[in-house]
């Protein structure tokens, strides 16, 4: 029974470090490649020293950058800095319809990191963040998807999840730029991993 058991056990953390193995750069830290860039620019979205600077331009419309891949289950992990202004950003999970937000939520007024924003639901359950966002540093925002179904970790810490009944199937990885807003986001190590 103890030698079956420490199979069992063996074998869980053989898979738990193969998962942890497959999450591979997505952005390289010199370029765009890999990523749809919005056309126009506007210079929204730069790279320097190894850093994603996302920042809004004078008209504020905002814009999406899109992975050129589409996945269908994954995790994807991103290390982000609120730089300036309102931040209100997130990262698109196969489509526009499931978002993760990042910083303050324009309608509701606060921080509602790590929380799903779905449009015509709103935020239909708010991230546990408390003791957990860093603010003016990194922080760290993991997100896995698995059918319609997420979960999402901020710091190493389990913070939401939550099934999206509409959630499309397959799509790419979106990183937003909210419109309307004066802001800017740095992100770094943006690492994805499919299942």
């Amino acid at each position: 029974m103890k030698k079956s058991f420490l199979v069992i056990l063996l074998f869980i953390f053989s898979i738990s470090l193969v998962s942890a193995q497959k999450l591979k750069k997505v952005f390289n830290g010199k370029n765009l490649s890999g990523w749809v860039v919005p056309n126009p620019n506007y210079e929204n979205w730069t790279v320097s020293n190894g850093i994603l600077h996302v920042k809004s331009s004078d008209d504020r419309k905002g814009s999406i950058l899109w992975t050129e891949k589409e996945y269908e289950d994954f995790i994807v992990e991103a290390e982000y800095k609120n730089i300036d202004g309102i931040v209100d950003s997130g990262i698109f999970l196969r489509s526009e319809k499931d978002q993760i937000q990042i910083g303050i939520s324009g309608s509701l007024k606060r921080d509602l990191t790590g929380s799903p924003y779905i449009p015509g639901k709103s935020y239909p359950v708010e991230a546990k963040i408390d003791n957990v966002l860093k603010k003016d540093d990194w922080n760290t925002l993991k997100v896995k998807v698995q059918g319609k179904s997420y979960t999402v970790w901020l710091n190493g810490k389990e913070v939401m999840n939550y099934t999206s009944e509409d959630m499309v199937e397959k799509g790419p990885i979106g990183i937003q730029l909210h419109p309307g807003n004066n802001m800017s986001i740095d992100y770094r190590s943006i690492k994805v991993a499919e299942l």
